[in-house]
């Protein structure tokens, strides 16, 4: 497979072998598509949780956000965070 890359991005690559970051431009490549892999299967398991969001409130399983349950939920997020503030640290975490 044979890839052209701008001028722009064969400058960002050189720099970085020049500066010692990679061993030679095909390491900065494995490295970018390496990355990319990354970033596609995040954004397919965030498509598959808005899916999955989309046919529960399409199956009525959704809640009515009021001011007054948002301000319960806000203080119970609050709450949650104190409590996990005075307890003593979890090293397993």
């Amino acid at each position: 497979m044979e890839i052209h890359l701008t001028p722009d991005q064969e400058n960002f690559v050189r720099r970085a072998v020049e500066s010692g970051r990679f061993r030679a431009p095909q390491d900065a490549i494995q490295e970018a598509l390496a990355l990319w892999e990354v970033r596609e299967r995040k954004r397919a398991e965030l498509l598959a949780s808005l899916e999955e969001a989309e046919a529960s409130l399409a199956r009525g399983e959704g809640l009515v956000i009021t001011e007054e349950s948002l301000r319960a939920l806000t203080e119970q997020t609050k709450l949650r965070g104190r409590s996990r503030r005075a307890s003593p640290p979890n090293p397993s975490r």
